[in-house]
């Protein structure tokens, strides 16, 4: 392979985290909107500076070729103390990711590519996640899980335990806490060279 694809690749992998990063920004300033939202964070290897690793692609695999990790989604610390708006949450999600493309400033994240967990403010405690689906219960396999819809557009993810730390590095990439408002930018976040 030569060093030419291999750099290719590096750069893919740092434009696609600066991508979620972007919208990160979109979308806690949207959040930031909804009075019941008490705090935004990113999670997740967005969050994080990119290590190398051999990525799932077969022709970097198969020579055994370390690029930067390929971040899959953009996952969002959410506390909230009350669920009440959440269809309508959804709904801002989909819109000010829209807008943000519409406006031609970069971003190019489409909804299915962001997670929301939920948490409860003080205690940290996992709610569930934000549902992606414009219905609830969408009638989905997804939907059939106990618990998900008992509050509407709360997602209960069959089998996921969030790892007992998954916010414990928050004060690191938190966003928007309410009452001070912005904290920091996503794009300031630890990242690596291109």
């Amino acid at each position: 392979m030569r060093r030419a694809e291999i750099e290719q690749q590096n750069r893919a992998m740092v434009e696609q985290q600066r991508q979620f990063r972007m919208a990160a920004e979109v979308l806690a300033e949207a959040f930031a909107d909804f009075e019941e939202v008490q705090a935004v964070a990113v999670i997740g290897s967005v969050a994080k500076a990119l290590w190398k690793e051999i990525p799932r692609f077969y022709e970097f695999r198969r020579e055994r070729i370390e690029v930067w990790h390929e971040c899959h989604d953009l996952d969002l610390a959410v506390w909230l103390d009350s669920q009440d708006r959440l269809e309508e949450m959804r709904r801002t999600v989909a819109l000010a990711l829209s807008a943000a493309f519409k406006a031609g400033n970069g971003v190019s994240i489409v909804p299915q590519q962001v997670e929301v967990f939920l948490f409860e403010p003080g205690s940290d405690r996992y709610l569930g996640r934000l549902c992606r689906y414009n219905t609830c219960p969408k009638g989905k396999r997804d939907c059939l899980v106990p618990g998900c819809g008992a509050t509407p557009f709360n997602q209960i993810v069959e089998g996921f335990r969030p790892y007992a730390d998954i916010v414990a590095s928050v004060d690191d990439s938190m966003l928007y806490i309410r009452g001070r408002g912005r904290v920091r930018s996503a794009l300031d976040l630890p990242s690596v060279d291109g």
